[in-house]
């Protein structure tokens, strides 16, 4: 572990540093100074174009050095050479990206990071992680898993679980934020020591009269992901808000959270609550089908916790997504909901983004549809869980034991989009699921629908009921349920069960 590099400010008035194999140099408190701010310069280039070319010639201009100057600066300050901390960041970078999902396969996010192979990157990275990115990306994926995946039930109870927790501690909001000029110190290392790093920017300000500024507020910006990155490494930047043109000097640099939309969530919470806030934030982000983007991922406070009854802060988790499709201003706690009991129009509103005023009814919905069915054939079918991780559908699983015992399943899906009930036959893992389409699929059954290809998990497919009513949801369930045994009853018949 090494220590953030603004601590030897403090702790030395003069520092030796190797610049050749010959010849040792004092820094004065001056050159320190200078050191570290085209250091940090180059550290700054260096996460904003991971995806381009990273050569020690290129870096060394950045920093108005030679390369041979550049080169032993940067390993002193950082404990890492240029090509260590480089790579080490991109590995980082692709954990972040297979950790909330991605539509790129592994490979192609290792050329686009520079790795000239899949294979090159898939050594480099369990070396790094101790497992290889396929493990990684399924054992700390956080956005959705198939629909064969064995822990559907704990995932879907972890994804009610965090929007709970959301409902009962914060509130979220999709804003679109100005740019915010902020001047701060980078601190690297434990979170719990950045108090240090404030305390020190708060002596720094106190002494060119800075804190007298109206609505003064503090951030912490991230550079890092705590979830990949190794605790020593974290980098991240303690800051104050101020006006654009605030003259600075090192360590204190000017730091500008860019334009752009945000996920906002505005919460009350202990300092041992921050890591659950962050995590439940991004699968409040996933489960209502927004994309993260590329940008600074930070906290803004609105009161010091140390004045506060329970010690709490007030503080506000920023994180970037991509612009949404339409404009939203929703809030995840206290939001107003349209007096609307017939959903017909909920399709419409999930294309336009309005989803969360309808979503809670229509979850309601397939549930009773379930407790119906469960109460009607308790001893003969077995009944799933609900499956509510993705924002388009909701699902659960209706399986006649005869067709269980095959390895095979019935679901029924309330398509949230096109609202409209759906049926399939699914096998219950892929290998049944091909082997059954293909009897299928080279039979001349022609009852319902088969697919022309396995993208999804249906074997055989049918719409039960387009455009259902649900201000009768006793009539509703009872068509639901002759239509479900027509097509349960019509598939073991082919099958001969």
């Amino acid at each position: 572990m090494f220590e953030n590099p603004f601590n030897y400010v403090v702790k030395a008035t003069s520092i030796k540093i190797f610049c050749s194999t010959n010849d040792i140099y004092e820094m004065n408190d001056n050159t320190e100074k200078d050191y570290i701010k085209r250091i940090n310069k180059v550290i700054d280039y260096i996460e904003k174009n991971l995806d381009k070319e990273l050569s020690l010639g290129l870096l060394s201009k950045k920093a108005c050095y030679s390369p041979f100057h550049f080169h032993r600066l940067f390993k002193f300050i950082t404990n890492e050479s240029t090509n260590e901390f480089i790579n080490r960041k991109r590995i980082e970078k692709i954990a972040a990206i297979l950790l909330v999902g991605t539509n790129e396969s592994i490979t192609e996010l290792a050329f686009r990071y520079g790795f000239s192979s899949g294979n090159s990157f898939s050594r480099a990275f369990k070396k790094f992680y101790g497992l290889s990115p396929t493990v990684f990306k399924s054992k700390n994926k956080i956005s959705k898993i198939g629909v064969a995946s064995k822990p559907i039930e704990k995932y879907i109870c972890q994804i009610d679980n965090s929007l709970n927790w959301i409902k009962m501690h914060g509130q979220i909001s999709i804003k679109k934020l100005s740019e915010m000029p902020l001047i701060g110190m980078t601190h690297i290392g434990k979170l719990d020591k950045i108090g240090d790093s404030y305390e020190k920017l708060v002596n720094w300000m106190a002494n060119k009269d800075l804190l007298n500024v109206p609505n003064l507020k503090a951030v912490t910006v991230y550079h890092d992901n705590p979830k990949v990155t190794d605790p020593s490494k974290v980098r991240l930047s303690t800051c104050f808000t101020v006006s654009r043109n605030i003259q600075v000097e090192s360590p204190v640099k000017k730091v500008l959270i860019k334009k752009g939309y945000y996920a906002v969530g505005a919460f009350e919470i202990a300092p041992d609550f921050f890591s659950k806030a962050w995590d439940n934030m991004c699968v409040w982000v996933l489960e209502n089908g927004y994309e993260f983007e590329d940008g600074h991922y930070f906290e803004l406070y609105h009161n010091d916790h140390r004045t506060h009854p329970q010690q709490k802060f007030i503080v506000d988790i920023c994180i970037p997504i991509k612009k949404p499709n339409t404009k939203i201003s929703h809030s995840s706690k206290n939001t107003e909901r349209p007096n609307n009991d017939n959903l017909i129009h909920c399709g419409k509103h999930i294309e336009e983004g309005d989803i969360l005023k309808d979503y809670q009814k229509l979850r309601t919905c397939i549930r009773g549809l379930r407790t119906h069915l469960k109460k009607t054939y308790p001893i003969d079918y077995k009944i799933g869980s609900i499956y509510q991780g993705h924002i388009n559908f909701s699902y659960f699983p209706f399986t006649p034991i005869e067709l269980k015992n095959q390895k095979l399943k019935i679901v029924i899906i309330l398509n949230h989009v096109k609202m409209r009930f759906e049926i399939c036959l699914a096998g219950q893992n892929r290998h049944i699921q091909k082997e059954y389409w293909n009897i299928f699929k080279d039979s001349d059954w022609n009852k319902y629908h088969i697919p022309y290809n396995l993208e999804g998990f249906s074997i055989v497919e049918h719409i039960l009921m387009e455009r259902p009513n649900f201000n009768n949801p006793h009539t509703l369930y009872q068509h639901l349920e002759t239509e479900v045994m027509t097509f349960t009853k019509d598939v073991m018949e082919a099958l001969d069960v």
